[in-house]
């Protein structure tokens, strides 16, 4: 059986954290991944949607098992349509942690979708995607937390 994980990318950068719950995921729970990218096209953002795949789709050009893709509306519905076994979310903390395993127990509940929950490695974790995107809008160099 081919396990398709679903892993549900925000707006903000692909960081060394997202990275490392892919391959991960690779190791252990999924046959392939599908980095998707949500699209909400009445905000703005710091890169485009464009850029976003193309930033992603290079630090997998290697990889036949990761597929990047962008999607509208509910990621339970996206991960329906592209035959997902799962949707594969990464947890930096215990306050990530509970947050997530709400969000599990709803989409389960609501569509049916299980969800695999996998903790960043320990070095990974201290910046989260948010963080990344607040320091580029200073125009920091944040290199070393990007794949």
């Amino acid at each position: 059986m081919n396990r398709i994980a679903l892993f549900a990318g925000s707006f903000d950068p692909f960081t060394i954290g997202h990275k490392n719950i892919v391959d991960r995921a690779l190791e252990s729970v999924a046959d392939e991944v599908v980095v998707a990218i949500g699209v909400n096209y009445e905000k703005k953002y710091m890169f485009s949607l464009d850029e976003r795949l193309e930033a992603i789709r290079k630090v997998y050009e290697h990889e036949p098992r990761v597929r990047v893709e962008a999607y509208e509306g509910l990621t339970t519905d996206f991960a329906k349509r592209v035959g997902a076994s799962f949707i594969l979310r990464g947890v930096r903390s215990v306050k990530d942690f509970e947050f997530e395993r709400d969000m599990a127990e709803v989409n389960r509940r609501l569509a049916g979708v299980e969800t695999v929950l996998l903790f960043t490695d320990p070095q990974y974790a201290c910046v989260s995607s948010s963080v990344v995107r607040e320091l580029l809008s200073y125009n920091k160099n944040v290199t070393e937390f990007l794949p």
